[in-house]
């Protein structure tokens, strides 16, 4: 049976872009949102690990981020969230986060995404109530 590890974490998710170089071979990332939103998924996925030993097989992964609704948007019909930030771009930090709280020994692990998507409150089964993500790894056995 393949381990499974669900981890929700709260917060504005941010994206994991395009960096800007300072001088000196200083780069700093351009979203000033990627960083705490690395640490709230960090620090959600450490509370899932629970000291566990670091994936070291195969993963499969289901990652539905759930985007704030702007108050433009309508209030009775499902929209989609298709504008920025990019659904690729959240993955990566998120990623990176997961391999920073040591879920996974590298995110080269992850082989397939069983589903990735970003929606709003409410109108998507695996929507939070508020905004963050919704997270599953499913380990395969080697």
């Amino acid at each position: 049976m393949a381990a499974v590890i669900e981890i929700v974490a709260y917060g504005t998710p941010g994206p994991q872009g395009s960096k800007r170089h300072l001088g000196g071979g200083v780069m700093v990332e351009s979203s000033k949102k990627v960083k705490p939103w690395r640490q709230d998924v960090k620090a959600a996925a450490l509370e899932a690990r629970a000291g566990a030993t670091p994936i070291d097989a195969p993963v499969v992964c289901r990652m539905v981020f759930t985007l704030p609704k702007p108050t433009s948007a309508p209030k009775r019909r499902r929209t989609w969230p298709m504008r920025t930030p990019d659904l690729s771009k959240l993955a990566r930090s998120t990623e990176d986060a997961l391999t920073e709280a040591g879920i996974w020994r590298d995110d080269a692990r992850l082989v397939e995404y069983e589903r990735l998507a970003k929606v709003y409150p409410g109108e998507d089964p695996e929507a939070l109530d508020a905004p963050g993500v919704r997270i599953v790894l499913r380990a395969l056995e080697a």
